[in-house]
């Protein structure tokens, strides 16, 4: 199965890789594919100090994380999504989170659920129309059955 993966389930992956989170992007190869946009990246980046400083990671320790959960995730240039799928992703997360634009384009673009929990980013898509996404707990309940 194909994902979109936010930035909070990456944040919460590398904070922690035994995590729930962490356990299903680095070894579920076999079960699902997951997809980010390259703005992925810098928000994560944005936030790296925050990372190593509650994960108590050196720098060498949160290099080889970063490197270990961005290998499991199939990056695309946002250039590569057409304006069409930027207009309807605007309309999804204007008045939510703006933040989440490229994670919401690009799961419009390639037609696949976009996994997060954001809670109130899903509260927001879902008052818009948005329902294209999945929980942590169905990630957990897909890999058990497939």
């Amino acid at each position: 199965m194909k994902l979109v993966v936010d930035s909070n389930i990456v944040f919460s992956a590398m904070l922690n890789p035994e995590s729930s989170i962490g356990d299903i992007i680095l070894n579920s190869q076999d079960t699902f594919t997951f997809y980010g946009c390259e703005y992925l990246r810098q928000e994560i980046n944005d936030h790296k100090d925050k990372i190593i400083k509650i994960a108590g990671y050196n720098e060498h320790e949160y290099d080889e994380v970063e490197f270990l959960v961005y290998k499991q995730l199939d990056f695309f240039s946002e250039s590569t999504i057409p304006f069409e799928f930027w207009q309807k992703a605007a309309d999804f997360v204007r008045d939510v989170d703006m933040d989440d634009i490229s994670h919401v384009a690009l799961s419009l673009f390639l037609d696949i659920k976009l996994w997060t929990g954001d809670k109130l980013l899903v509260g927001g898509l879902t008052q818009k129309g948005f329902t294209n996404f999945i929980t942590t707990q169905e990630v957990l309940e897909l890999r058990r059955v497939i």
